[in-house]
């Protein structure tokens, strides 16, 4: 089977985040406005700083139509951001269907890693786990892969086998970063591939991952059919 022969259906941001909260993938506080007062009202619920990002199935770009600004960090930025995408996706997209707005808490710092999954057409499902997340991976192709399902021990070797690893638990005084948060959501990954035969390519990235805590940031899922999330 020749994979360009394949249908890819993506599936919206928030339908793969709801998918993959079911299974315990954890993610920033969030909520969606449909105005502006609740703009202002989710904003202040989730937390300063956050981020606004337009919620649209015609959009898969947000920011090439500037439908993401980042650090919003008062009331006052939230109306204001509220205005400025509206007008920017009437602009660069007029026949756009808008959900309205998804905010989401702004996570900073920590370290960035990648975590995702894959279909191939001899292997199967297969697990890949990218140590230096952003500009190092493919600066450093620093990625490792198994095959799925797998367990903790196997993830915990992907982890290793990065160069990633050494910064990972902590490079230079820095804290370390939870690696069995990280395992877990490996193993996860792992799963949601067997369970979900429909899943060609699922992807977390960033993913940031802390002492206390590790966040999915965004999630892509491609799928060869028409799921029901």
């Amino acid at each position: 089977m020749h994979m360009e022969h394949v249908t890819r259906i993506p599936l919206t941001e928030l339908e793969a985040k709801k998918l993959l909260e079911r299974y315990g993938i954890p993610f920033p506080k969030r909520g969606i406005a449909r105005s502006r007062e609740d703009a202002i009202k989710i904003a202040r619920e989730v937390g300063f700083p956050c981020v606004f990002k337009i919620l649209s199935p015609d959009i898969i770009h947000k920011t090439d139509v500037g439908g993401v600004i980042l650090n919003v960090s008062n009331e006052e930025e939230a109306a204001k951001a509220w205005d400025t995408i509206m007008e920017n996706v009437k602009k660069k997209a007029p026949n756009a269907r808008i959900e309205g707005i998804l905010i989401e808490e702004m996570i900073k710092g920590g370290y960035e890693i990648i975590i995702g999954g894959l279909r191939d057409p001899i292997f199967g499902p297969v697990v890949m786990f990218g140590g230096l997340g952003g500009i190092y991976t493919e600066l450093f192709e620093d990625v490792s892969f198994r095959l799925a399902p797998i367990d903790e021990k196997e993830a915990d070797e992907m982890i290793k086998e990065t160069k990633g690893y050494k910064i990972l638990i902590g490079y230079r005084g820095m804290p370390p970063a939870n690696l069995d948060l990280i395992k877990k959501i490996l193993v996860t990954v792992s799963k949601i591939m067997v369970d979900i035969p429909e899943i060609l390519e699922l992807d977390l990235n960033p993913v940031r991952a802390f002492p206390d805590r590790v966040v999915v940031l965004d999630a892509k899922i491609i799928c060869s059919k028409k799921i029901s999330v």
